[in-house]
């Protein structure tokens, strides 16, 4: 059965968790945080909507410091401190939290776990960002803390199918974010990554492990102006600990890179800081668009 790629206008898609509501009706709330405005945003959306009492464990070197003000409780770990983390959300009675933000890629092997990270290391046959970091949300799960999905209050800011901002793309755009939707969802499948460049029909650059933003910057400007940015999510993406997402600093590196179109999957991408990406998108001219699979 053949598929294709929507992109026009139609019901938003929601990711959805039963235990969402119940994070919501608590007072108190755990957040690993990691660097950009992610943590930051998430922690604002989560006082607004009642939380109380906000553990939040930085990494070194990695988190924004705005987030001490923000915290009723504040620990700064180094990346592999495992027991430390546990300690701290056991010692506060943490019982939900929420992982936002990335850790910079390349401190992944400068890492230097503790003994209980080395004891969860050795158990694992695959050694990479979905295993380790299932393995850190069973650990939380002995200790009583429920790891959530980490679009946990900002679930408005989930991308609708369609245009969402800037110009609304022509004939032959549509079809190379048709294509390209395919091709990334081929190499998220393969566990390569979660986006690619393209220009009519053919891909300029593949996501690997150097992330979105260096892989924007490769390969937009082998497209001489006119490429698009397509992202998406992983058949089976675990959204507790690795959500796709297109913030302000996605689209200043799009536009400096020369890509004027911007796809993302619908329901499955977070666009971060929604109001301010809608602005600056449409201040740069560059069009970011909902993109999903429908049958035929």
């Amino acid at each position: 059965m053949k598929k294709r790629v929507k992109v026009g206008f139609s019901t938003k898609t929601v990711i959805t968790d039963t235990t969402t509501g119940q994070a919501k009706a608590s007072a108190r709330l755990g957040l690993i945080a990691g660097k950009g405005s992610y943590p930051v945003l998430l922690a604002y959306a989560a006082r607004a909507a009642g939380v109380t009492e906000l553990a939040v464990v930085a990494f070194d070197e990695e988190t924004d410091p705005v987030l001490r003000d923000l915290a009723t409780h504040y620990t700064s770990l180094r990346v592999g401190q495992l027991g430390k983390l546990l300690s701290f959300f056991k010692g506060h009675e943490i019982k939900r939290a929420i992982m936002a933000g990335q850790i910079t890629p390349g401190r992944l092997f400068d890492l230097k776990p503790d003994l209980q990270a080395l004891l969860l290391l050795a158990k694992l046959k695959q050694r990479n960002a979905e295993t380790i970091f299932g393995a850190v949300a069973d650990e939380l799960g002995k200790v009583g803390t429920l790891l959530l999905p980490a679009t946990t209050y900002l679930e408005e800011s989930l991308a609708p199918i369609g245009p969402i901002a800037g110009p609304v793309p022509n004939r032959h755009s549509r079809d190379d974010l048709a294509f390209g939707f395919r091709i990334a969802r081929e190499m998220a499948r393969l566990d390569v990554g979660q986006s690619v460049v393209v220009k009519r029909g053919t891909v300029l650059a593949v996501e690997a492990f150097e992330g979105t933003d260096a892989m924007v910057r490769r390969g937009g400007p082998l497209g001489r102006g006119g490429a698009i940015l397509v992202k998406v999510s992983k058949p089976g993406q675990d959204f507790r600990f690795d959500v796709p997402v297109i913030g302000p600093q996605t689209l200043q590196t799009a536009h400096e890179a020369g890509i004027g179109i911007i796809g993302c999957e619908a329901g499955r991408t977070l666009l971060l800081d929604k109001d301010r990406v809608k602005g600056l998108a449409e201040t740069l001219s560059i069009s970011i668009v909902g993109l999903s699979d429908t049958k035929k």
